[in-house]
């Protein structure tokens, strides 16, 4: 079954089509992150004139590289929410226009659950159930345990920022631009991480598995306003002390929801998916006989139109 997905719930104007809800035979991404980084975040009106140039070229380009022509689809898969409402009015206008020309389903998908179905593009081996899920990116933060395929219940979430979006607000902090994501990483890899002694927020039995980063965030900004002046190194310093924070709050939360749910696997989505520490430390404190995945290709992990496939057809599957 080949489902042609739709996503543009942000700056990404993206399209793919997807067989048997693993195989991804084109996944076309348009981002409008360039025009972002000038203002230091995304605008929605910006993204939203972006998703309309550049729906139509990018929906033939998803066509053709897939080799497919509309007789070859079986259903198109869109994402509804959550995310910026102009921008998604884009996507479902074009999905629902789409459906109607070509007399195909129209598949409504959740854009987090997307991320979720990231973890099953282009695998060889399914995943088993039950699975607990950290979907985390900058707009969203949460704990997930599935039981089957679209069998979700949300064990936990962030109170207010989400990891991503601390890092965009700390990166601001910084000076050091937009995404804050890659930029903090890649300055921590020179940085110390004992440099500066930053808060675990959350880490009790009052707040299990829920999350809480403003106070993080705000601790960078005291440190910053404390300082005189800081060197290269000391902005280094303060993103590896930083990074190691959220990370070690990330992980540990996880490893007590996969004790506490006795889940098979464990799953790590959305764009801070791709962060290497996180990746690293996970491996390092969950157990050995407990399976750890992430999606297989980095772009999997960011907002795309393959995941919201995924994510359609197992939602087809589980009705």
């Amino acid at each position: 079954m080949k489902l042609f997905a739709i996503e543009t719930s942000c700056d990404e104007t993206a399209a793919a089509v997807v067989e048997d809800g693993v195989r991804v035979l084109s996944n076309v991404i348009a981002t409008s992150l360039d025009l972002h980084v000038e203002t230091g975040g995304v605008v929605p009106e910006v993204a939203a004139r972006e998703h309309l140039r550049q729906i139509s070229p990018v929906v033939d380009k998803a066509l053709f590289e897939a080799g497919c022509v509309w007789t070859d689809i079986d259903a198109i898969a869109v994402t509804t929410s959550p995310g910026l409402t102009a921008s998604l009015l884009v996507g479902v206008n074009t999905a629902q226009t789409l459906a109607y020309i070509h007399q195909k389903p129209l598949i409504e998908v959740n854009h987090i659950h997307g991320h979720i179905y990231a973890n099953f593009l282009e695998r060889e081996v399914p995943p088993e159930f039950p699975v607990l899920v950290l979907t985390v990116s900058g707009g969203h933060n949460e704990l997930v345990l599935m039981r089957g395929h679209h069998q979700f219940e949300k064990i936990g979430e962030t109170l207010d920022d989400a990891a991503g979006e601390a890092f965009d607000k700390v990166a601001r902090l910084l000076g050091l631009g937009y995404p804050g994501g890659p930029i903090i990483s890649k300055m921590a890899e020179e940085g110390d991480f004992m440099a500066f002694k930053f808060p675990r927020p959350m880490l009790d039995e009052a707040n299990e598995f829920n999350f809480s980063f403003s106070g993080l965030k705000s601790a960078v900004r005291r440190e910053v306003e404390r300082l005189d002046s800081a060197t290269d190194q000391t902005i280094k310093d303060l993103a590896a002390s930083f990074q190691q924070a959220v990370v070690e709050v990330l992980v540990e939360k996880l490893l007590f929801a996969a004790q506490a749910y006795e889940v098979k696997e464990v799953h790590l989505a959305g764009g801070v998916s791709a962060n290497r520490l996180l990746r690293q430390l996970a491996e390092q404190r969950l157990p050995d006989d407990l399976v750890l995945r992430w999606p297989v290709q980095t772009i999997f992990c960011t907002d795309n139109a393959a995941m919201i496939g995924a994510a359609g057809y197992f939602g087809i599957r589980s009705d």
